[in-house]
């Protein structure tokens, strides 16, 4: 299994963990540089770059790949799919995509909506120093605490139908309401266990600010 660390261009609130892997999208590979992390993968558009930095990215990257800034994809999304198709089995672990301007963060959390991108939601986490975020595809899985996050949150995709059980707000036949978002549950002392009907669902473990 290759670990591969991504960092995005909104705010780097948590250093990287080591990887075996180091991509950078966008401004993202310069924090990766000035965190004096390796920089084995650079891509984006580089829109938010002057040509000075762009040029320091150009130097440093091991692999450098410059989209056009008119596409489908995200930066993000590109990325992920370069790496995707280069080690398939790959658990990426992304930085900075949380926090900064509000459409990119609302497309980060809805990555597993992306067709290319949905049959590996399972190995793709985003992190801050708040929050870790994890998709799941519709079936059974059992959920366990992340040390320092007190709180699980749910958002299903559209027209699912998520049960929980074993959290302190369990959610079945018999109190079933739809929400958009299930907010603030936590673990009572065991894993928990959900179910999903179709679709997937972002989990959103998280704390407070300290």
């Amino acid at each position: 299994m290759t670990k591969v660390t991504l960092v995005a261009g909104g705010p780097l609130t948590l250093l990287p963990e080591p990887a075996d892997l180091y991509v950078g999208v966008d401004a993202g590979s310069l924090r990766l540089l000035d965190h004096s992390l390796p920089l084995d993968w650079a891509m984006g558009d580089f829109d938010s770059v002057t040509s000075e930095e762009l040029g320091r990215v150009k130097d440093q990257a091991e692999r450098f790949l410059q989209a056009p800034a008119e596409k489908d994809d995200t930066d993000l999304e590109l990325a992920l799919k370069e790496i995707f198709k280069a080690y398939p089995q790959a658990q990426v672990r992304i930085y900075g995509a949380l926090g900064g301007r509000m459409d990119h963060m609302m497309a980060n959390l809805f990555l597993a909506a992306e067709p290319d991108l949905a049959t590996y939601m399972e190995q793709i986490e985003l992190v801050d120093d708040q929050n870790v975020i994890r998709f799941r595809p519709a079936g059974q899985h059992r959920l366990s605490p992340i040390a320092g996050m007190k709180y699980i949150s749910f958002m299903p995709s559209d027209q699912s139908r998520l049960t929980i059980r074993h959290a302190k707000y369990p959610l079945d036949a018999s109190n079933y309401f739809f929400k958009k978002c299930y907010s603030s549950n936590e673990f009572i002392d065991r894993d928990i266990d959900i179910q999903l009907d179709k679709g997937y669902v972002v989990l959103i473990y998280s704390k407070d600010k300290d």
